[in-house]
C-alpha cells in the first residue's frame, strides 16, 4: 500500500449551514451613541488583546458614522452586528465579540491565521468547516493558536483573510493528530450574506511571504486567488449551490488516497476513517458528531415553520379559491377569508409568529417575486388587483389534500362556529308560595314551570269554572277570596281586576325562568331571569383596548370554541379566564374592539336572537 499522499488534498469538508449563509432578518437598526462606542471599545479591547490603542480607535472611532443591528439568523440565532458606514465591523453573539472579514481586511495580522488552497473558498462559502488535511503549514510551522481561540483563513498567495473561525484544537494537537479532522470551526466567510450587507468590496490581494509548496507554482493567468478564471459571481453562485444541495456521499474530494479513494467512491466512508485513524485524537474528524450537526442543522426554527406555512396556504389559495371574479380583493379579506381555509386542521395561521410580523410585509415580498399586484385604489385602503397566474411557482405548486380547520362542532352543547344551532327559548314562571294556594285548584304545585301562555289559559279556565265573569262588563272579572289573596297588592280592596291586569299581576309575583331546548336534546329549565351574552369594551394601558364577552355558556356556546373562532376572524389574540367581578362563569378576551365581528358572528350566524346579545351599541363606526 503506497503511502498518502502530502500534496494538495482539499480536505474533507463537513457540511453544516453556517450562522450568516442565508438570509438574516434585521429586528432593529440604530445610531450608536457615544456611551455605546466606549463599551463597544472596551468589549473589542478585551477579545482581541492585541489590538494596540490606536487601532482599537481607528476600527471603534468617535466621530464617524457608526450603527447596530439586531438581527435574527436562520438558524434561530440572535445576534447584534455593528457597522462602520456600510461595513459590518464587528458582530456579538452569546456575548463574544468577532471581527468580520472587513476588518480582517484592514489589519489581517489581527488573528492568527492559517493558509489553506484557492480551491477550498467555494466550500468554505458553501457552508465548509476547514479540516486539517487542507492547512498549508508555513517553512516555521503552524502559527501558534490555543483550544476555542479565534482565528482567521486565508488563501495560498493572498494574505487577505476569506473567513474567521474558531480553532477546534491547539496548534500543538493539530500536529500531533497528524493534521487530520477538523481544524477550524467556520463562524462568517467572504462572500456570505454578513459580507452582502457592506459594501460588497471584492477581496483584495495582499502579499505574503510564505512560499508555496514544492510543485505547486502560481497560477499567473487566474484572476487573483480565483482558480480557473472563476469570477466572484461565478464563486458565490456555486456557494449557493452547496447551500441548497449539501450531499454527504460527496463532500469527500479526490485525495489522491490510491488504494484508499476507491473506498471513498463507494461511499464507505466511515469504515475507511476508522481504519485511517481519523478518530484518534481530540477532535479529530468524529463521524458521530458530524452526523449530530447535521440533525441539528436540519431543525428548522417555529418562525421558519410559520413562514413556510403561509406560503404553503398563499399559493394554495391563489390556485384554488381565488377567482378572476374576486379581484379587485381586499388585502385584510386574503388571510381570514381565502388564506385560512388552506391551512391544515392541526395548524393555524399566526403572522405575529412569522418573520413578517404584518400582513403588509407578506404581501410586500408575495408581490416582490411577481406572484401579485397590489395597489391602493383608495386612500389607505390596499387591494389585490392582479394574481400572475402563469408564474413558474404557482404553476409548479401541488395543492395539498387539506383538511378543513375543526371550528365547526355538530354538537349544539359545544356552539362552535356556523353549524352551531341556537336553542329555542321560551321564557317560563315558576309557581311560589304567595300563588300555590290558587294554582293548586289545578293540581300544579309550588315550582312548577309555565309558559306566559300556559298562565292565561289557567286563569281563563279558573275564570269560567268559577263563573267569575263580571255580567255586566265582559272585560272585567269578579275577584274571589283565593284570587284576591294572590293577586292584591299590600292594604288593597280589590273587588274586580281587567282580565290583562289579571294576566299581568299573576306573572310579576311568580318567580322568572327559562327554558333552554337544544335540537335533539331534553329541555333545560334555567331559574332566575336569562342573562344575556353580555359584550364589553375596556379600556387598558395606554390607548389599548380589549373586547370581553361574558356568559356564552348560558346559550350552550364553548367558550373555548368561541374564542378560536374569534382568533381566526380576526387574527388577534384571545383568552379565557375566569370571569372578574362575577360570580361564576368565564370570560373570552378579544384584543381590540371586536364587538362588530362578535354580535356578527352571534346574531348573523349562529341565529341567538338580538335580545339575547346585550352591549353590541359599543361597536367602533366603520372606518370609510
Amino acid at each position: 500500500t503506497r503511502e498518502r499522499s502530502t500534496e494538495f488534498s482539499p480536505c474533507r469538508l463537513l457540511s453544516t449551514f453556517k450562522m450568516f449563509q442565508k438570509p438574516f432578518r434585521v429586528k432593529s437598526k440604530t445610531v450608536i451613541r457615544g456611551s455605546d462606542r466606549r463599551k463597544l471599545r472596551s468589549d473589542v479591547g478585551k477579545a482581541l488583546p492585541t489590538l494596540t490603542e490606536e487601532q482599537l480607535f481607528e476600527l471603534v472611532p468617535n466621530k464617524e458614522d457608526m450603527s447596530t443591528m439586531k438581527i435574527y439568523t436562520h438558524a434561530g440565532k440572535n445576534a447584534t452586528v455593528y457597522c462602520l458606514g456600510q461595513n459590518p465591523v464587528f458582530f456579538e453573539m452569546d456575548k463574544n465579540v468577532f471581527p468580520t472579514v472587513y476588518t480582517l481586511w484592514r489589519l489581517p495580522d489581527l488573528l492568527p491565521c492559517l493558509t489553506t488552497w484557492p480551491p477550498v473558498l467555494k466550500n468554505l462559502c458553501g457552508g465548509a468547516d476547514l479540516m486539517l488535511p487542507g492547512v498549508i503549514a508555513g517553512e516555521e510551522g503552524l502559527p501558534m493558536i490555543d483550544r476555542n481561540s479565534l482565528c482567521s483563513i486565508s488563501l495560498l498567495g493572498n494574505r487577505a483573510p476569506v473567513a474567521v473561525g474558531r480553532a477546534t484544537m491547539s496548534s500543538a494537537q493539530m500536529e500531533e493528530c497528524g493534521m487530520k479532522g477538523k481544524g477550524v470551526t467556520v463562524l462568517h466567510t467572504y462572500l456570505d450574506q454578513l459580507w452582502e450587507h457592506g459594501e460588497q468590496t471584492p477581496l483584495p490581494t495582499l502579499a505574503t511571504h510564505q512560499p508555496y509548496p514544492e510543485g505547486h507554482a502560481p497560477d499567473l493567468d487566474s484572476a487573483g486567488t480565483l482558480s480557473d478564471g472563476q469570477t466572484q459571481d461565478e464563486l458565490g453562485a456555486q456557494a449557493s449551490a452547496v447551500v441548497d444541495d449539501p450531499p454527504l456521499e460527496n463532500l469527500v474530494l479526490d485525495d489522491d488516497l490510491g488504494n484508499e479513494g476507491d473506498l471513498c467512491k463507494d461511499n464507505d466512508l466511515d469504515l475507511k476513517e476508522s481504519e485511517d485513524g481519523l478518530e484518534d485524537g481530540p477532535g479529530c474528524g468524529d463521524g458521530e458528531t458530524a452526523k449530530e450537526e447535521e440533525e441539528d442543522d436540519d431543525e428548522i426554527s417555529p418562525m421558519d415553520q410559520m413562514d413556510g406555512l403561509l406560503y404553503q396556504c398563499f399559493l394554495h389559495a391563489m390556485k384554488t379559491n381565488m377567482k378572476k371574479s374576486d379581484l379587485p380583493l381586499l388585502t385584510s379579506k386574503l388571510l381570514r377569508g381565502h388564506m385560512q381555509p388552506c391551512c391544515p386542521a392541526e395548524k393555524s395561521l399566526d403572522l405575529k409568529k412569522s418573520s413578517y410580523k404584518k400582513l403588509t410585509k407578506f404581501l410586500q415580498a408575495m408581490q416582490a417575486r411577481g406572484l401579485i399586484q397590489v395597489k391602493e385604489l383608495s386612500k389607505g385602503v390596499e387591494s389585490i388587483v392582479e394574481v400572475n397566474r402563469g408564474h413558474e411557482e404557482l404553476k409548479n405548486f401541488e395543492v395539498p389534500e387539506v383538511e378543513l380547520p375543526a371550528v365547526e362542532d355538530s354538537d349544539p352543547s359545544t356552539g362552535a362556529g356556523p353549524t352551531y344551532q341556537p336553542p329555542e327559548i321560551t321564557e317560563m314562571y315558576s309557581v311560589t308560595g304567595h300563588l300555590a294556594q290558587l294554582f293548586r285548584t289545578a293540581g300544579i304545585h309550588k315550582g312548577h314551570a309555565l309558559s306566559a301562555q300556559q298562565v292565561r289559559e289557567f286563569l281563563t279556565q279558573y275564570v269560567r269554572e268559577n263563573e267569575l265573569s263580571d255580567s255586566s262588563n265582559k272585560r272585567l272579572v269578579v275577584v274571589d277570596p283565593v284570587l284576591c289573596d294572590a293577586l292584591r297588592q299590600k292594604g288593597e280592596n280589590l273587588t274586580h281586576l281587567a282580565w290583562e291586569d289579571m294576566f299581568t299581576r299573576c306573572c310579576d309575583k311568580m318567580s322568572p325562568c327559562a327554558q333552554l331546548t337544544f335540537p335533539g336534546q331534553p329541555p333545560v329549565l334555567k331559574k332566575g331571569k336569562l342573562e344575556p351574552v353580555d359584550v364589553q369594551v375596556q379600556q387598558r394601558s395606554g390607548n389599548k383596548k380589549v373586547t370581553l364577552i361574558y356568559n356564552l355558556e348560558g346559550f350552550g356556546i364553548s367558550p373555548d370554541t368561541f374564542a378560536h373562532l374569534m382568533q381566526l376572524r380576526v387574527q388577534a389574540s384571545t383568552s379565557v379566564t375566569p370571569a372578574v367581578n362575577r360570580k361564576a362563569g368565564v370570560q373570552v378576551m378579544v384584543q381590540g374592539n371586536q364587538v362588530q365581528t362578535v354580535a356578527k358572528l352571534l346574531i348573523d350566524e349562529m341565529k341567538l336572537p338580538k335580545k339575547y346579545v346585550q352591549g353590541i351599541e359599543k361597536a367602533g363606526k366603520k372606518k370609510r
